[in-house]
């Protein structure tokens, strides 16, 4: 099964940060597709797009200012699957990626995420002080697997907290809360 593609630009407001790809994801080369996945549901609760996107529509959100990666590009049916050097070179790739295109926000889709892309504990949800690449702001909100204890409700108030970050966008796509 190959990697689904990043969706990466400059100037993004904000570039979502997963672990890897679900296997749904890697068959359809879609960021997100597992049908038990939340993320389309709770970025737009939280305001963040103007309807509930689908995953086959993820390049469109580039137009939002939203980018899409992960931290390992090998779609697994658990990140359990992951490798220690998957994990280590994932690393070093993402921060390559975050000091070339600089979104203003780099959202951690997951404390695991950013634990294992800073190496802190104790991660607290929202965002985060001192961050790796300097003006860059790191942001930690919960993983939106079906398999997250948290309601849709909660996820989506944490969610919620990223749309001071978010340009004013002028046409007809503009975000209301």
């Amino acid at each position: 099964m190959n990697p689904i593609p990043d969706h990466l630009d400059y100037g993004l407001a904000i570039l979502f940060i997963g672990f890897n790809p679900s296997v749904r994801s890697g068959e359809t080369g879609h960021h997100y597709a597992n049908p038990h996945n939340r993320f389309w549901t709770i970025i737009h609760g939280a305001g963040l797009t103007p309807r509930k996107y689908k995953p086959e529509e993820d390049g469109e959100l580039l137009k939002l200012g939203y980018g899409f990666t992960n931290i390992v590009s090998r779609p697994t049916r658990t990140a359990a699957e992951i490798t220690k050097e998957e994990y280590r070179a994932g690393r070093l790739r993402l921060m390559e990626t975050i000091q070339t295109y600089r979104p203003k926000v780099a959202c951690f889709v997951g404390k695991g995420v950013y634990g294992q892309y800073s190496g802190k504990t104790g991660i607290d949800w929202g965002e985060q002080p001192q961050p790796l690449v300097r003006g860059v702001v790191e942001f930690v909100a919960p993983s939106s697997s079906g398999l997250v204890r948290m309601s849709v409700e909660q996820i989506t108030d944490i969610f919620r907290r990223l749309t001071p970050y978010v340009r004013p966008n002028t046409d007809e796509t503009e975000v209301h809360s």
